[in-house]
């Protein structure tokens, strides 16, 4: 063991559902029972990250709490084969930053079967512009493909696309070659979005006209909702015929306002997308993918710095719809 002690966000519950967030000292040895130490080089800050820091909605139940979903580092003990001290590894979803000690702490411990090491082709730091928002929008990519939706179909619809998942979203649907259209309440964000690969930048007013008819015009070949309620709704419902729609977000709203029309009529396919209990053999193939044919080159532009110090600002203002891309957090300066 080379440290006691390492530096981490604490949100701790100061009375009934108030809390309180500061950067202070946890022991090694107060971390849960895993398979590996995990030296934590970087992190990134997701919208559920930023629920469990402010005591909302049940994320996390138990307090003191140190969030974080993503993680990237080194292994440091390991009591798992497949796994030895020296390794690169990157850990995202399933309990870690819920009410597992997560990557806004420069230590985690975690099962092995959470870990996936690594790509070659990406660094760590990489990783974690990419993360749990990588990975999600990679598989709502790989869904579509393997739904049969190619670029000679027809426009991409990305909703939320100024967010993590919808930027990243954006920049892979561009690298393979598809034409994408980007929506965003965001009209400030054109350029950005221009640099991702976007074909072209509209509203949400211009998706959700005619939202109240059972049909609308056809217009996309595929969509990648991270919106959901009645941007979803739209979106279904001006999808070509037999076009694929994959949906993973629900800051528009949980309820879908729709009939059964879109899908009996027109064959459109509604694929969900978990990346939390996702399988392993999954995230394998799609990491693998963001590692090598959809490597970006624009990551710098998604992600934006911060350290631990500066996290509570960030997640304030991802809270408030602030937040343009990603917040990667590096360990290495806190």
């Amino acid at each position: 063991m080379l440290v006691k002690n390492f530096s981490a966000l604490i949100v701790e519950e100061t009375e009934p559902k108030k809390f309180s967030m500061k950067v202070g000292t946890r022991s090694v040895e107060d971390l849960p029972a895993g398979d590996l130490l995990v030296k934590v080089y970087y992190s990134s800050l997701n919208f559920k990250d930023a629920l469990s820091a402010t005591g909302q909605f049940g994320i996390t139940k138990n307090y003191p709490h140190t969030p974080g979903i993503d993680a990237a580092g080194e292994v440091i003990e390991s009591t798992d084969g497949a796994y030895k001290p020296g390794d690169q590894v990157i850990v995202t979803s399933y309990d870690l930053g819920m009410d597992t000690a997560g990557g806004f702490g420069q230590y985690i411990r975690v099962p092995a079967k959470w870990v996936v090491p690594l790509p070659d082709g990406l660094s760590l730091r990489d990783s974690m512009v990419l993360g749990t928002a990588g990975i999600t929008a990679g598989l709502m990519v790989w869904k579509l493909i393997r739904n049969g939706i190619k670029p000679k179909d027809g426009e991409i619809l990305v909703t939320g696309a100024t967010g993590g998942v919808g930027s990243i979203a954006v920049a892979i649907l561009a690298k393979a070659g598809y034409r994408v259209i980007a929506s965003t309440g965001k009209a400030s964000e054109k350029d950005y979005l221009l640099s991702l690969g976007a074909a072209g930048v509209i509203g949400r007013e211009e998706v959700l006209t005619g939202v109240d008819q059972p049909l609308m015009k056809e217009r996309w070949a595929g969509v990648v909702d991270v919106v959901g309620g009645d941007i979803l709704s739209a979106a279904i419902k001006s999808t070509c015929y037999d076009g694929t729609v994959t949906c993973c977000g629900l800051a528009g709203s949980t309820d879908l306002p729709i009939t059964v029309l879109p899908f009996i009529l027109r064959g459109v396919s509604l694929l969900g997308i978990d990346s939390v209990q996702c399988p392993m053999e999954p995230r394998l193939v799609v990491w693998e993918k963001l590692a090598s044919e959809w490597k970006l080159g624009n990551l710098d532009i998604i992600g934006k710095e911060c350290t631990l110090q500066n996290l509570e600002k960030e997640i304030h203002a991802i809270l408030k719809g602030g937040v343009r891309g990603r917040i990667v957090v590096n360990l290495l300066k806190s």
